[in-house]
């Protein structure tokens, strides 16, 4: 192995004195050394080589740490060392470096790939439950064929096979794994609550699933977001459905661009209307927020996250968009000047959701239990809650703005007061994660005044709870469906709440006794649920691709 002579190193020290102009140390060091005595021809030597020197030394020396592993991965990131780890540290030392950081880019992928987006897990379980059922199908179908023939045939042995199949196939029936019937489910036209379908329009264009949708703030325009790496902007007729199968007076495609060949990423997970409902924000798996007009034309692209767009809104004034996203950072971008204009990276998991307190301050909920308040200007949080003991899937300000409400995987919703930093309330009923919490449009600082504001949350234990926001005790749960409930949200005159699941399911609910009052189950889980301005139209996306907007009298 070559080595380098401390005559070499001595004249590489003085050469790199001289050229830093340190006159006196280098003619000090070159007598003590006898530089004049060297055999070094100093025109062989370039500028700068000590340096460049012990570069390559490190280099050499971080290379040597991050290949020593008999299991590491040539196609992995590499890890780059920091000057001192190399100099103070041996090459064991920088393996262990080396390896436990490959461990938690891997804990921190594989939990990032596991929980990207809460619907994700709802769309897999969706699609299964679609291939059994399709299997079931053909099954049954076999059966009752053999039946048929066995019938005809009037054969004693073949009516006895008949009977054992058929035992085989009433429990099925009665478990629902057919698609049938199951306990506390309303799926006929008969019960006076279910929505006939002479008052549903069903709108058809997208090709995956639908996981987003919104209705504009000021008129009869619908937003939806899909995995087909588009939104729709759908112009709904006033007045009631006249078929099931009405078509839409106009229907805009907002194409969005894909990144990469990687079908994630073609996504578009959310969406958010401006005050004025004359711009629509909608972001995507791959990192870019983009604004468009109502009628189809991309106005902004905006490109800094690096990771998926979980969240995104508005502020009421319109002028600044908020994004959250996998890449750990939240995003207040400047609408006008089509830029960001500050990026805020206090978390230390991904971005899970955020939520505008007033024009200039906001709250963000992450993957790291921690929910932080954030005001534009400034570089820290004006508030760190930590409570959770699991992600934190939504965050929302009550209508007031004085109360922050949060829920977990933790199985628990939390609400809380600016002026503490401890939670006000611990909401512990639900026996799952809690996925989403929304508030009512009553009490202070609402069109209905003098109603009392309560919270609502949704669970996958299937139920729907109800929160009095000023004890923090449970109002009621709303008991009806049958797998996790993804979506809420409260008709605007606070009387009504409406719920979706993967059940298939839409449920209208009463807030004065938690009754049904009416429900619609589609042929997918329900991603979301969302009303019209004026309470009498509720839209509604699915997995299977489709997109209802249900007529809603009472």
């Amino acid at each position: 192995m070559t080595s380098i002579t401390s005559v070499e190193i001595n004249f590489l020290i003085y050469r790199y004195l001289q050229e830093s102009g340190f006159t006196h140390s280098a003619f000090a060091f070159g007598y003590e050394a006898g530089i004049n005595k060297s055999p070094i021809d100093g025109n062989s030597v370039p500028p700068g080589a000590l340096v460049s020197f012990i570069q390559k030394g490190l280099l050499y020396f971080e290379m040597e740490a991050n290949l020593g592993h008999s299991d590491a991965n040539l196609e992995e990131d590499f890890s780059f060392l920091k000057p001192m780890d190399l100099i103070t540290k041996d090459v064991n030392q920088l393996r262990e470096m080396v390896y436990e950081r490959r461990k938690k880019r891997q804990k921190d992928k594989n939990k990032g790939l596991e929980k990207e987006h809460g619907r994700e897990r709802g769309r897999v379980r969706e699609k299964e439950r679609r291939e059994r059922e399709k299997d079931m199908g053909k099954d049954r179908k076999i059966l009752d064929n053999d039946k048929e023939q066995d019938q005809m045939h009037g054969d004693r042995t073949g009516r006895g096979m008949v009977t054992v199949k058929e035992e085989m196939v009433v429990p099925l029936e009665k478990s629902g794994a057919l698609g049938g019937p199951e306990p506390m489910d309303i799926t006929t036209a008969s019960q006076p609550c279910e929505i006939l379908s002479s008052d549903v329009s069903v709108l058809q264009g997208h090709t995956s699933e639908v996981c987003a949708c919104a209705w504009s703030p000021t008129g009869s325009l619908l937003a939806s977001a899909s995995g087909d790496s588009t939104a729709r902007i759908w112009t709904i007729a006033e007045g009631r459905c006249k078929t099931s199968s009405q078509k839409p007076l106009n229907t805009v495609v907002l194409k969005h661009v894909m990144a990469r060949t990687n079908d994630k990423n073609k996504d578009v997970t959310t969406l958010d209307w401006n005050g004025d409902g004359t711009l629509l924000a909608t972001g995507s798996y791959d990192g870019q927020a983009r604004i468009w007009t109502t009628n189809g034309e991309l106005k902004s692209a905006l490109n800094k996250h690096k990771g998926p767009i979980f969240s995104l809104k508005w502020n009421k004034k319109g002028d600044y968009l908020l994004t959250g996203s996998f890449d750990k950072t939240a995003i207040v971008w400047d609408v006008k000047k089509e830029e960001w204009k500050q990026q805020f990276g206090f978390h230390s998991g991904a971005t899970l959701d955020v939520d505008w307190r007033n024009n200039v301050s906001f709250a963000t909920s992450s993957s790291d239990h921690m929910v932080y308040v954030c005001k534009i200007g400034d570089n820290r949080p004006i508030k760190a809650f930590a409570g959770h003991q699991g992600e934190v899937n939504c965050v929302k300000w009550d209508p007031t703005g004085s109360l922050l409400a949060s829920c977990s995987d933790d199985r628990t919703a939390k609400i809380w007061n600016m002026k503490y930093d401890k939670y006000l309330y611990d909401l512990r009923e639900h026996s799952k994660e809690i996925y989403i919490i929304r508030w009512s449009p009553t009490g202070p600082g609402t069109s209905n005044p003098n109603k009392k504001c309560v919270l609502a949350s949704a669970s996958f234990d299937s139920t729907v709870k109800i929160w009095d926001a000023e004890l923090g005790k449970s109002i009621c749960s709303l008991n009806g469906h049958r797998e996790p409930v993804y979506s809420v949200a409260f008709s605007p005159n606070g009387e009504y709440i409406a719920s979706g699941s993967l059940d298939k399911s839409v449920k209208i609910w009463s807030l004065k006794d938690g009754k049904i009052v009416k429900t619609y189950t589609g042929s997918g889980g329900t991603f979301e649920v969302c009303w019209n301005k004026e309470g009498d139209k509720l839209a509604a996306c699915f997995a299977d691709s489709a997109v209802c907007v249900l007529d809603f009298r009472m």
